[in-house]
């Protein structure tokens, strides 16, 4: 079973505006109704029936934490690139 990331949020006319995300669990594949499907259920099984009326508008793959930072900046000590300045006037001699 793959690990998914579903985005989900209120309608616009709704008085006070939820958004947020949570992860589910799926057999169906990235896109397939099967995956909306199995995201709506796992939302509403975690949010009860406050859940009826928001809508799921992005469902992604769960990445791997690798490429976070552990809080450490990352410096670039390289010389810039040096960009070769072109001429503006054309057609003079």
């Amino acid at each position: 079973m793959t690990e998914y990331v579903a985005h989900y949020r209120s309608l616009d006319s709704d008085s006070r505006h939820v958004s947020g995300m949570f992860t589910f669990t799926s057999d169906a594949r990235l896109g397939t109704k099967a995956n909306a499907h199995d995201a709506r259920l796992r939302m509403l099984e975690e949010f009860g029936n406050d859940a009826l009326s928001w809508t799921i508008y992005q469902i992604d793959r769960k990445r791997a934490n690798t490429d976070q930072m552990d809080g450490q900046q990352q410096l670039d000590f390289r010389e810039p690139v040096k960009k070769r300045r072109r001429s503006t006037q054309r057609g003079l001699v």
